[in-house]
């Protein structure tokens, strides 16, 4: 019986498309770890895949049918308040319905700042999210991608990580490097839902700044990882959607970024839904938002 039902599931990914993929998102050392005695921890009490502590961080790749691969990108950045991440919602559900669309899709298990294991704790996100895209376009070839179409798609604090990565691309750090890193890290296009983009007092999600700046971080740090504040006119084209009525992110989050955009004459797509709150996903069920991912699709096709 087992035989028999192997045998069926590798029938069934030879017609559906590849089984998807896990790869560390580094070969050798781990950039800005420390050796410690902390483990990653995975959440089993609640509706979601909930992870805290990554030790290793990781790319899971899903793959579409070879059929209708579009032969386009998008790396899923879970959010989670930079102290962990909700892997499921805003990561693996995404990518089950990107591949429906013919893209690629990534998600990643990006280290948070809360960790013990870390060192330059502000850092390691952005690094972790570089290396991500850059591993992306390193295996573009054997994907079946156009390494010009690799863009992002980031939630709540994973779309201040994604908004991040689209404003301070080219930011370095010192750490041991591979020809991996030395690849373009600029998003090609955007899609940031809920997301956090400012650290300006009376706008931010506290936890999400205290997480990753500390309990008193400086102006310069503030303004440094206040991405409505970074963004030029090579930032990426955006999607962005959010709702009036979130409690935990204010909407006023969304209204500078997409302003900061505008002023620099960078593509820009804004949807505020009055109604849906915080952390929404896919939107089912949630009223009038649960049409955003159709509106997010033809967008992304317009590309």
């Amino acid at each position: 019986m087992n035989k028999l039902l192997l045998l069926l599931l590798l029938f069934f990914i030879s017609k559906t498309g590849r089984a998807q993929e896990i790869l560390p998102l580094w070969n050798g050392g781990i950039p800005k770890h420390i050796i410690s005695s902390e483990k990653e921890f995975i959440a089993t009490d609640r509706k979601i895949i909930w992870i805290e502590k990554i030790q290793v961080p990781t790319i899971k790749v899903y793959h579409p049918t070879k059929r209708f691969n579009n032969n386009k990108a998008v790396v899923l950045f879970p959010g989670g308040g930079y102290k962990g991440l909700a892997y499921d919602l805003e990561g693996e559900d995404f990518a089950k319905w990107l591949n429906t669309l013919g893209f690629t899709a990534i998600v990643v298990k990006y280290r948070v700042p809360v960790s013990a294991a870390l060192k330059d704790k502000k850092e390691v996100p952005l690094i972790d999210a570089q290396r991500a895209i850059r591993l992306v376009r390193a295996n573009a070839e054997k994907w079946e991608i156009d390494t010009n179409k690799v863009g992002v798609m980031g939630f709540s604090a994973g779309g201040h990580l994604a908004a991040t990565l689209g404003t301070r691309f080219s930011t370095t750090y010192s750490y041991k490097k591979d020809t991996i890193d030395n690849l373009n890290a600029r998003p090609d296009f955007m899609v940031l839902a809920y997301p956090v983009i400012s650290m300006q007092n009376g706008v931010t999600h506290n936890g999400s700044r205290t997480n990753l700046l500390g309990k008193k971080p400086t102006k310069e740090l503030i303004d440094l990882y206040s991405n409505e504040l970074q963004v030029t006119a090579q930032t990426p084209p955006t999607f962005l959607i959010h709702c009036a009525d979130d409690g935990a992110v204010p909407v006023q989050n969304t209204l500078l970024f997409y302003n900061a955009l505008l002023e620099n004459k960078v593509e820009a797509e804004m949807h505020i839904y009055q109604k849906g709150g915080h952390g929404f996903g896919l939107g089912k069920n949630v009223g009038d938002v649960g049409n955003w991912t159709d509106i997010a699709a033809e967008w992304l096709d317009k590309l």
